[in-house]
């Protein structure tokens, strides 16, 4: 059985979908549970109702876009819980912008946009995380990716490039922190059940989203939520700089 007693987890866009599922299971396995949403307090207030009261559970807001309210975030939180141990970098954006119908203006607002959160919020948020478990010489940092990094994403290309990213700078900073004893990792969903993608997977477009798989579904935050908790429990170190596919055999790379 998988046990958080006494482990301080951070996890970011804890609102809804996979953020709230692993708020969720890592409370349910007893850990002290950091959560940030952006923009809506009343979910993210439902998230923590949810969560086990026992435990010192507590949701910041945080645009992760924005470099000086990381800092302070961060600032705020060990000054609170005096460490981190776990960081699940989950929040993200998804932008639709097809290069043939959109303006130049348009196409450079997306990239920037898309790129500024996925990718430099998330290297932020890795660089406090870093060095604070650095010092400690214990932590692990798991990082939500996306299939979408090695299979495309034709109308969403600036999330397809930020995925790939956060995949390369994940694989450098395993190698780079490794020695001071923080292990980093990427999971690596394709399309899942969540309000977000809701509209999309119950159109005619998702149901071919779906046949995709041979299960014929896509996965649950729930699925999701439990790989995560897998890769931050102890046992698994040599793990780190690993990309797990979760994405039930929709894209099989080599």
């Amino acid at each position: 059985m998988i046990d958080f007693t006494d482990k301080n987890v951070l996890i970011t866009g804890g609102s809804r979908g996979i953020g709230r599922a692993c708020a969720k299971l890592f409370s349910d396995l007893n850990a002290n549970v950091i959560f940030t949403y952006n923009l809506n307090k009343d979910e993210a207030q439902n998230t923590l109702d949810m969560l086990n009261p026992k435990q010192n559970n507590s949701m910041y807001q945080l645009d992760i876009s924005k470099p000086e309210e990381i800092e302070r975030f961060f600032v705020a939180v060990v000054e609170k819980y005096k460490r981190v141990d776990v960081l699940v970098n989950n929040a993200g954006i998804y932008i639709e912008h097809k290069i043939n119908e959109i303006s130049y203006g348009q196409w450079q607002q997306s990239w920037t946009e898309t790129l500024t959160t996925n990718l430099i919020g998330v290297s932020n948020l890795c660089y406090f995380a870093g060095r604070h478990m650095s010092e400690r010489k214990q932590g692990k940092i798991v990082n939500i990716s996306s299939r979408g990094a090695f299979r495309g994403e034709p109308d969403h290309p600036a999330y397809a490039a930020s995925k790939a990213g956060l995949n390369a700078m994940s694989q450098s900073l395993a190698v780079a922190l490794g020695k001071h004893g923080v292990i980093v990792g990427v999971i690596a969903p394709g399309f899942v059940e969540t309000d977000m993608a809701a509209p999309y997977l119950n159109s005619d477009a998702g149901e071919l989203v779906k046949k995709q798989s041979p299960l014929n579904r896509v996965a649950t935050p729930e699925e999701v939520a439990r790989v995560v908790a897998v890769f931050a429990s102890e046992g698994l170190a040599f793990m780190t700089g690993g990309i797990v596919d979760l994405n039930g055999a929709s894209y099989l790379r080599s």
